[in-house]
């Protein structure tokens, strides 16, 4: 995607909320980044004090989604990604991954946060031979997400659904199984879908969690693992299945092993 002259900071930053944290703000401050406010650092720092493992958890998901777009663009041969909740661009974004592995492989992301789409259309570019899009849509609409994604991406070939800690912003878990169906249904046989999420099985983290829900953001749904699991029902799951992320396909550690965080995650493949 081209840099898009006509989105500037004052024609977004109108609609950007900055009185109230943002969790993908939040995120980007934990991942080291800089593209939040100090409502978002003083809430990050709080939910920190709390929870201390949180950075860790960030950290782990962000290698995780690298080592899955990866694998899916190396060792399955997928060149099509559905990105929904995208966040705001960091290092290795899914176009980067996939395009270094397959320069052909076509991107498109989704998400429905003004910051979010201002660095999206300026910062998501693509390799000549492939393409990266934009979709300004809300998860709870996946039928015009579909649409969108439609325009750049052939769902007759296979598509990776990615949908990277972002379901715990449905708070009804049926709403949210029901729209990873519908999402899907609508991808052919030999797509995937790749998630993770954080588990309430912590209580520190639950607390730091329900801080955070306090301060009038969107909240978050923590899920257990067995509700994690049951959004890859009729999917055949990758090795090693749902386990932490940091346990997911782990390569050469120099530092020692891997250690298991709260954040869980796996790929399932679409028969």
């Amino acid at each position: 995607m081209k840099s898009d002259p006509s989105v500037s900071g004052p024609e977004t930053s109108s609609e950007i909320d900055t009185t109230v944290p943002h969790s993908a703000r939040i995120w980007n401050y934990w991942l080291g980044g800089k593209d939040n406010y100090p409502v978002d650092r003083q809430a990050g720092d709080l939910y920190r004090e709390v929870a201390p493992s949180v950075v860790d958890m960030a950290r782990a998901s962000r290698v995780f989604l690298t080592r899955a777009v990866r694998h899916l663009a190396g060792e399955e041969g997928v060149r099509q990604f559905l990105d929904i909740g995208t966040g705001l661009p960091t290092v290795d974004n899914t176009h980067e991954v996939a395009q270094r592995t397959a320069p052909g492989a076509r991107i498109v992301y989704a998400d429905n946060d003004p910051l979010v789409l201002a660095h999206a259309r300026a910062l998501l570019t693509s390799t000549p031979e492939g393409a990266t899009d934009y979709v300004d849509a809300d998860l709870h609409d996946p039928d015009t997400i579909l649409a969108e994604a439609a325009k750049t991406l052939d769902f007759g070939e296979p598509v990776a659904l990615m949908l990277m800690g972002i379901l715990g912003h449905i708070q009804d878990y049926d709403e949210a199984r029901v729209i990873v169906r519908r999402l899907l249904d609508a991808l052919p046989s030999g797509s995937y879908l790749v998630h993770y999420d954080g588990i309430d099985t912590d209580e520190q983290l639950k607390t730091a969690q329900q801080g955070y829900d306090d301060t009038g953001a969107i909240p978050y749904v923590l899920r257990s693992l067995d509700q994690i699991t049951r959004y890859f029902d009729g999917l055949e799951l990758l090795e090693p299945g749902i386990v932490s992320c940091p346990l997911w396909r782990p390569e050469a550690m120099p530092f020692g092993e891997p250690k298991p965080t709260n954040v869980h995650g796996g790929v399932g493949r679409k028969r």
